[in-house]
């Protein structure tokens, strides 16, 4: 049976939609907006801002589903202009250090609200006690 997977205390998803999904052990997360998930604002402006929000939203959103980093499968990152990926890059390599999912870079022209970067991901779950 699916599960949809949403953050404690977090504030309701505007739109139609969970902010991850779980299958068995699948885990597919929804596109992450630079939104404090708590609060409700956003954070525009900074490449680098909104690179560290979408990242920690992912922190989030795999703890909810008793997941770690290492998980990951597969991240889809839609940033606003190919000229930012350096600064995305620098900051998703120390996110997640040695570990390298699979990685797919979409530059577009413009994105939701203005953001410059949005990432979603799957994870995979395996049955080992997590920490």
């Amino acid at each position: 049976m699916m599960k949809f997977i949403s953050i404690d205390g977090a504030k309701a998803n505007p739109g139609h939609y969970s902010a991850a999904t779980q299958q068995g052990n699948f885990l597919f997360v929804s596109g992450q907006l630079p939104v404090d998930p708590f609060t409700g604002e956003g954070s525009s402006g900074d490449i680098a801002v909104e690179t560290k929000q979408v990242l920690a939203n992912l922190d989030h959103i795999l703890k909810a589903a008793s997941a770690k980093r290492e998980d990951i499968m597969k991240v889809t990152i839609y940033i606003s202009d190919i000229s930012l990926w350096n600064a995305v890059d620098s900051l998703y390599k120390r996110y997640f250090g040695e570990h390298k999912p699979a990685r797919a870079v979409v530059p577009t022209n413009q994105l939701h609200y203005g953001y410059s970067i949005e990432l979603e991901a799957v994870a995979y779950i395996s049955g080992e006690k997590r920490d």
